[in-house]
């Protein structure tokens, strides 16, 4: 069984007490004689009794302290408080002592100037002993004299941060163990009844609100989130504050997925703290969907996936790869993205997913029917698109050949070959766009809108959520190499917002979406609160320990064409309807006038394959009422 260090440094600052007190008391006896006192003390070596007056004194001081708690915190952890109760202490134990020697001897004025000088070192020699040893100790820390390891600050003084700190004391036994590096300065809880209170040496230093202020006193560099069962909205404000510190930051996994014992690969708690992810700031759980629902509907089926390279579509073929597929057919233009999935999917499961990988686009239609004739997919996931705001906004006509055509292409071709369900993923810039990639989405929608209302044999859906952690093009990837290659990170706009969900949540809802479709709904997703862009810059170099403006420069370089500050996730005329899922919704399908969209579309292809890009901006606007080309030049 492990020697707590703790126990052994209370045993050690003891003994120290007991003999500053036991000095003290030689000390007094010799001031006493030197002035000639009439005590009837004479010198330690002399009488015996001036030796049982200091063990006296020793033990009903050191009695005392413990009981005002000055030893449930070691000397380098003191506050003023702390040192208050020291006095508190020797005041009393001087006060006790003094009676108790005073019935020894049967005189209290005989016992009285003892006491008093003898206290009154004591108490003096306590304390700043105390106080010395502490800023020294300090000192000889900031000089860098003595390594104690990285200044951390646990907020949670639960189980989970209790388990912590005890792993933390393990892993000081163990040289090999990244985690002794670990110091542990003291604990943030909330709760008002844990204020102040001592866990195995470490103190509850405040609340959350006290985070930044303690961090600063205490020069914290690392701070361990060890509160599992959090609450999403109040985990996020926790971490807000915590991120206003230029600490680290660390948190542990939800509580579901804790393994609080010691498992047969010996994992502890402390080995299971991530650093922290953007995801956490959201300010909304993790979307929850149902896994039986998109099982009936994908085992057994042969599910084509357009775009299927692409972080949506590849995320779509891993989803679906587990809920045993009779087939997965991959097709996407660009062959090493397909190459990349393709092999993951062969790693994962061998020859247990039968797997078609087919470098084509979407935009050749006689390729496509031949896919299509070929495979006879029975759901169809149209993710193929071109995505980039800027650069659609530079390449009009490539955005409407590839967005609206190539997915025109694709819905005929489900249609004519029976495809049980047509799933097209759209985006939030699809609602009052004000950029050629938002309006040809827009268009997509129309489309499918279009399809559902003239196809009887086939559910066409849209499905509609904003942007995509982690995907391609996304700002955290781009943020992230520009703080690791030293760069300072840019932002188009100080006040820019956005939806943000994460790439499983958005194939989730993809896949349930397709579960209860009955044709021609718009699936939006209830993605939280959004998210300022500035805010998450600023995050993220703070879990690199960077302090945003000083260590890492953020500078705003103005909207790019066609990006709005805000995106909206429902045209106004869609109105909303709730699903069993309460955190998706239909919008109401609008009515589409079959004629005049087939003529415009007409019109619009003959234009885009002339490559007339203003001609083209001028008849996509027309098909799309809502479409506010917006320049920003």
């Amino acid at each position: 069984m492990r020697i707590s260090n703790f126990n052994f440094r209370k045993v050690m600052l003891l003994i120290v007490d007991a003999v500053i007190i036991s000095i003290c008391g030689v000390i007094s006896n010799f001031i006493l004689q030197v002035l000639d006192f009439q005590t009837g003390f004479r010198s330690i070596v002399e009488t015996p009794y001036v030796v049982v007056s200091i063990l006296i004194n020793v033990i009903i001081c050191i009695c005392c302290l413990f009981i005002c708690g000055a030893y449930n915190k070691a000397w380098r952890y003191f506050n003023a408080k702390d040192y208050l109760s020291c006095l508190i202490g020797m005041v009393a134990g001087v006060v006790l002592s003094t009676l108790v020697l005073s019935l020894r001897y049967n005189s209290f004025n005989y016992v009285l100037p003892y006491t008093l000088i003898s206290g009154g070192l004591s108490v003096v020699g306590v304390v700043l002993f105390r106080l010395i040893f502490k800023r020294a100790f300090i000192k000889i820390n900031d000089a860098g004299a003595i390594d104690v390891g990285e200044r951390t600050l646990i907020v949670g003084a639960g189980n989970a941060g209790r388990i912590i700190l005890e792993d933390i004391f393990n892993a000081k036994q163990d040289s090999d163990n990244p985690s002794k590096s670990i110091f542990p300065v003291g604990f943030i809880d909330d709760d008002i009844l844990k204020q102040n209170n001592v866990i195995n040496s470490v103190r509850v230093l405040g609340q959350t609100t006290d985070i930044p202020k303690i961090c600063e006193k205490e020069n914290i560099s690392l701070i361990i989130f060890a509160i599992p069962s959090c609450e999403e909205e109040e985990r996020k404000r926790i971490l807000d504050i915590c991120s206003k510190t230029k600490c680290k930051i660390k948190i542990i996994p939800y509580i579901s997925k804790l393994l609080l014992d010691e498992g047969v690969d010996g994992t502890r708690l402390l080995n299971q703290v991530k650093d922290i992810r953007i995801e956490d700031l959201l300010g909304r759980p993790p979307i929850t969907f149902d896994k039986s629902s998109i099982k009936t509907l994908v085992e057994g089926k042969v599910c084509m996936i357009t775009g299927g390279g692409g972080s949506i579509g590849s995320e779509l073929v891993r989803q679906i790869a587990q809920y045993n597929p009779k087939r997965i057919v991959i097709v996407d233009i660009y062959e090493n993205n397909a190459y990349d999935i393709q092999q993951e999917l062969r790693l994962e499961y061998g020859d247990k997913v039968n797997l078609d990988t087919i470098i084509a686009s979407v935009r050749d239609y006689d390729k496509m029917e031949q896919i299509f004739a070929q495979e006879r997919p029975d759901l169809v996931w149209h993710a193929a698109a071109h995505k980039h705001v800027p650069l659609m906004e530079t390449v009009p006509c490539e955005a409407i050949k590839n967005n609206i055509f190539g997915t025109y292409n694709v819905a005929r071709l489900a249609q004519k070959y029976g495809v049980k369900k047509f799933v097209m993923i759209s985006t939030d810039k699809a609602v009052n766009p004000t950029n050629v990639m938002g309006a040809t989405k827009r268009c997509c929608e129309m489309i499918i809108q279009y399809m559902s209302q003239n196809t009887t044999g086939t559910d066409f859906v849209t499905t509609r959520f904003g942007n995509v952690l982690g995907s391609n093009g996304s700002v955290i990837p781009i943020f992230r190499r520009q703080i690791e290659n030293g760069k300072p990170i840019t932002v188009t706009h100080p006040d820019i917002i956005r939806y943000f969900m994460t790439i499983p949540e958005a194939v989730s809802l993809v896949l349930e979406a397709a579960s209860m479709a009955k044709g021609g709904e718009i699936f939006v997703l209830d993605m939280g609160e959004p998210v300022k862009i500035t805010t998450l810059a600023e995050n993220l170099c703070r879990m690199y320990g960077k302090i945003p403006y000083k260590d890492v420069e953020i500078k705003f370089t103005g909207l790019r064409p066609g990006e709005k500050l805000f995106e909206e996730l429902l045209m106004d005329e869609e109105g909303l309807k709730q699903t069993d899922n309460e955190k998706i919704f239909i919008g109401n399908q609008i009515h589409i006038d079959k004629d005049k969209l087939l003529h415009s579309l007409d019109e619009l292809k003959e234009c885009a394959s002339e490559n007339d890009d203003d001609e083209a901006l001028k008849l996509l606007a027309e098909i799309v009422p809502t479409f506010n080309h917006q320049t920003n030049k």
